[in-house]
């Protein structure tokens, strides 16, 4: 492939891989006084996640991962950004 220009690739683009959003600080607030939780107690989600990289998510950061549901309509999940 000497020569030739890599084309990039955007995971989004795929109708299985769901939105990725960093929440704003404002937000991650009352995501924690809401559920009494601290950042640790998430999911966590690895910063060399392909959707992580894409978004730009540091290590610290939640990602709001929406995702379509059959039952639901849409459901709403929460990832804590780690490294590796």
């Amino acid at each position: 492939m000497k020569g030739k220009k890599r084309r990039e690739f955007n995971i989004f683009d795929h109708e299985l891989v769901p939105k990725h959003t960093i929440l704003p600080r404002k937000d991650v607030e009352k995501l924690l006084k809401k559920y009494h939780i601290r950042p640790h107690q998430l999911p966590y989600v690895k910063m060399s996640d392909p959707a992580a990289v894409s978004i730009g998510a540091k290590p610290g950061d939640i990602v709001k991962i929406m995702r379509r549901s059959q039952t639901a309509g849409e459901a709403v999940y929460y990832r804590y950004v780690i490294e590796e």
